[in-house]
């Protein structure tokens, strides 16, 4: 095992993809000679030369539609977009092209390319850089979406990604690529799809992902002082959602919260509080709470900021709500 960031995670799945096959390429704004905003792709320029590191224009409609087209002729390219907000000005390709020709062509075409973007709040980057976007990809259909926590994790879905034949859309919280943990040495892929419970519990389920998974261990940490287990889901992946872990664990803690960054409007989290009502309505001792983000603009003042995304504080007092403690 290597104590890694969850960078430097990301950087050794793509590197390791690289080397196993030469049809993987990386595209983005600044990636090459630059090593990318994130130092993702560093180094990877100066290994694999510019027919397979491309330093894109600042036009991301361009670039990911070449991609797109990349894609269906074999390639497997890895498009850097240096935030998820800027999705806004290359959807066409994202959502009425890649998302659909494999449907489309009966199975004929597929399109087996990853969009990595860093998302989330916490760096006071206002409200063009700070948003949670994973609601808007996951309701499209033919798109794959992934919003790792730990470095592990983030390795091993990478690479699960860049061999996936769908277009995966893979989400990286700004604030957790510094973030270090142990990741093995050995080769391994974590399947998308799948879960994990990174805490058990008995009373309650905390269902979340990225980012807000730290915050709701360290909240289950200041709840069990107070007599509450709390048992804590990392979905990882959004699509395909690992519903039967969420089935488990309600049917076990018969309570929920659901934790996520994004504003709490049809963000993601409605949709599993829906399933849930749905199909696991006799499970329940209580009604499904969620703890999410002010439907705001995201402000660039750190004090309002922290104000407008969930904190420690924010899910404790969610649990306890749903509780009625």
């Amino acid at each position: 095992m290597s104590k890694i960031s969850l960078s430097s995670a990301i950087r050794e799945g793509l590197h390791e993809e690289m080397l196993r096959d030469e049809n993987v390429i990386c595209i983005g704004e600044d990636i090459g000679v630059m090593n990318g905003t994130f130092a993702v792709t560093k180094g990877f320029l100066d290994e694999f030369g510019a027919k397979r590191v491309w330093d894109a224009p600042i036009s991301e409609s361009g670039f990911t539609g070449i991609a797109v087209g990349a894609a269906m002729r074999g390639i497997r390219p890895v498009v850097e977009l240096m935030y998820n907000d800027f999705i806004s000005v290359c959807l066409d390709p994202v959502m009425n092209q890649a998302a659909k020709i494999r449907y489309m062509t009966g199975g004929q075409v597929s399109v087996p390319m990853v969009i990595r973007a860093p998302f989330g709040a916490g760096r006071r980057n206002a409200g063009q850089h700070s948003q949670c976007l994973e609601a808007i990809f996951a309701h499209i259909p033919g798109l794959k979406v992934v919003c790792p926590c730990t470095p592990k994790d983030a390795k091993g879905l990478i690479k699960a990604a860049v061999r996936d034949n769908d277009p995966v859309i893979f989400l990286e919280h700004k604030l957790l690529y510094a973030k270090k943990d142990e990741v093995p040495d050995e080769e391994y892929i974590i399947p998308l799809g799948k879960g994990e419970i990174k805490k058990e519990g008995k009373d309650v389920t905390i269902i979340t992902w990225s980012r807000q998974v730290n915050f709701s261990l360290e909240a289950a940490a200041k709840l069990k002082e107070e007599g509450i287990d709390v048992e804590v889901l990392d979905l990882r992946t959004l699509v395909p959602l690992d519903f039967d872990m969420i089935k488990e664990s309600v049917s076990k803690t018969h309570n929920v919260v659901i934790v996520e960054e994004d504003v709490k409007r049809l963000g993601f989290g409605a949709e599993i509080s829906a399933q849930i009502m749905e199909d696991l309505f006799d499970e329940l001792d209580s009604p499904v709470l969620r703890v999410a983000g002010a439907n705001v603009v995201s402000p660039f003042s750190p004090s309002l900021e922290d104000a407008v995304f969930p904190q420690v504080d924010d899910i404790v007092a969610g649990v306890k709500k749903a509780l009625n403690k």
